[in-house]
């Protein structure tokens, strides 16, 4: 099972780069990292669990960027409080591939703050939708739509695709 989930991200990665060069084209200035292998990502995973801090209660590194795209892997543990965001002018694609917890989409955030003109973070989120998550599943939180990552049993990791409008 997490085989397949990897070779999906590599897949979708793969996807994400091939649409960014074709929005790229005309600008070698732009930093390109067009390729991560399952071992990749699977050393990433364990850099994560070796170097967050016990208060960290997400870590993410880069799998693979061009220009305004990115995937992301994202390492978060469970008992610790990770505020709710909201990206005013991304769209972002979650897939999970190891773990399980819960994910609340919608609704607003509680104690608003504004991290930048295009992103808010909250210390939570209230009247939102929640849904058990696991390995395999995928989720797509559209631009401006508040989400948070709670209940994690133990650790949840991700790929976060950032897709920009």
């Amino acid at each position: 099972m997490k085989m397949t989930v990897l070779v999906a991200m590599m897949v979708m990665c793969g996807a994400v780069s091939a649409v960014s060069v074709a929005h790229a084209q005309g600008n070698p200035a732009a930093a390109a990292k067009l390729f991560a292998s399952s071992a990749d990502v699977k050393a990433m995973i364990a850099r994560a669990r070796a170097e967050r801090k016990p208060d960290q209660p997400n870590f993410s590194q880069p799998i693979v960027s061009l220009a305004s795209y990115s995937a992301n892997l994202e390492y978060r543990v469970g008992g610790l409080n990770a505020p709710a965001s909201t990206h005013m002018k991304d769209a972002e694609l979650f897939v999970v591939v190891e773990g399980s917890g819960t994910v609340v989409t919608g609704g607003h955030l509680q104690n608003e703050r504004r991290t930048n003109a295009d992103n808010a973070s909250g210390t939570g989120i209230e009247g939102g939708e929640s849904r058990k998550i696991a390995a395999g599943d995928f989720v797509l939180v559209p631009e401006g739509t508040p989400h948070w990552f709670t209940q994690i049993d133990g650790t949840l990791v991700l790929m976060s695709l950032h897709l920009p409008r």
